[in-house]
């Protein structure tokens, strides 16, 4: 049996021969120095050229390589794919912008960040967004209009996440939580609202204003006792309320039609005089808690 022998100068070779820094998934840094009617030549240290091909030179469509990667322009690439025969390395710029894009968006998820989108095209169940070049979607469940979705396509949308998935290149946004959160920024407790009663629930009523909804609790109706809703209020029906508790961790607003009473029970008897005088009632309630303060 013949020995075999590895001297230190054998495995410098070897590691020579595979340069471990060029491996694909990597971040190298390069100048471009030539383009092609195909794509990019960019130096990186090699023992020959790298190439971006025209569709990974930027995140969008390339209409020009020239503005995409300026001649002598120096910046990061991804490895797509290792050295071939040749020794030529793949990179890619798209493919290292989506990456550092999905890691952007993810932190605009943890900080209930508003982003605004430009609404691309519709589906059954909902509208396509632009998101900054990658493709979002909006459940028809989550847009402030529900119907016409037609109408919507080139419409500019405030958005927040519902869902960020890098690995399965899913993005789905929600406006309704979106026009929630600036809602709740912008609302004070003690605040008069205008809406109009969203639905009717045993215990209470929800109530639709601004693009968000509130909830006037069957206990918050009347100072007198309220055992049922029926033929007090209906659907669609205008209502002012003034906020009562606002809840932000939780997304929910409480409102209150009781505070507006000047008797018990007046909501009942005199629901359209309570309403119509709803602003200057708020503005001696007001005044008597101020006065009460002192």
């Amino acid at each position: 049996m013949v020995a075999l022998t590895f001297s230190t100068d054998d495995f410098a070779k070897a590691l020579a021969a595979h340069d471990y820094t060029f491996q694909a998934g990597s971040v190298v840094r390069g100048t471009v120095i030539g383009h092609g009617s195909e794509g990019v030549y960019v130096e990186i240290g090699g023992k020959s050229d790298a190439f971006v091909p025209l569709k990974e030179a930027a995140l969008g469509k390339v209409e020009s390589l020239e503005t995409a990667l300026p001649l002598e322009e120096e910046r990061e690439f991804l490895i797509i794919r290792e050295q071939d025969a040749d020794g030529r390395i793949l990179l890619s710029v798209r493919q290292l912008l989506v990456k550092s894009l999905w890691e952007k968006l993810t932190q605009l998820q943890t900080d209930s960040a508003v982003l605004e989108v430009k609404v691309t095209g519709i589906n059954k169940g909902g509208v396509i967004a632009d998101v900054e070049g990658l493709r979002g979607f909006i459940p028809r469940s989550h847009l402030s209009q529900k119907e016409d979705l037609e109408n919507m396509v080139g419409q500019t949308l405030s958005v927040n996440f519902l869902e960020v998935d890098a690995e399965r290149n899913k993005l789905v946004l929600s406006e309704k939580l979106a026009n929630r959160s600036r809602a709740m920024a912008s609302l004070e407790v003690g605040q008069l609202i205008s809406g109009t009663v969203a639905s009717l629930k045993p215990y209470g009523v929800f109530v639709d204003f601004n693009g968000v909804t509130g909830l006037l609790h069957i206990n918050q109706i009347s100072k007198n006792y309220v055992g049922s809703l029926t033929g007090l209020l209906t659907v669609d029906q205008p209502l002012k309320a003034v906020v009562v508790a606002l809840d932000e961790e939780r997304n929910r607003i409480s409102l209150s039609t009781k505070v507006l009473e000047k008797y018990p029970g007046e909501m009942l008897k005199e629901l359209d005089t309570v309403m119509a005088d709803a602003e200057s009632r708020l503005q001696n309630l007001d005044s008597a808690l101020a006065e009460s303060d002192l």
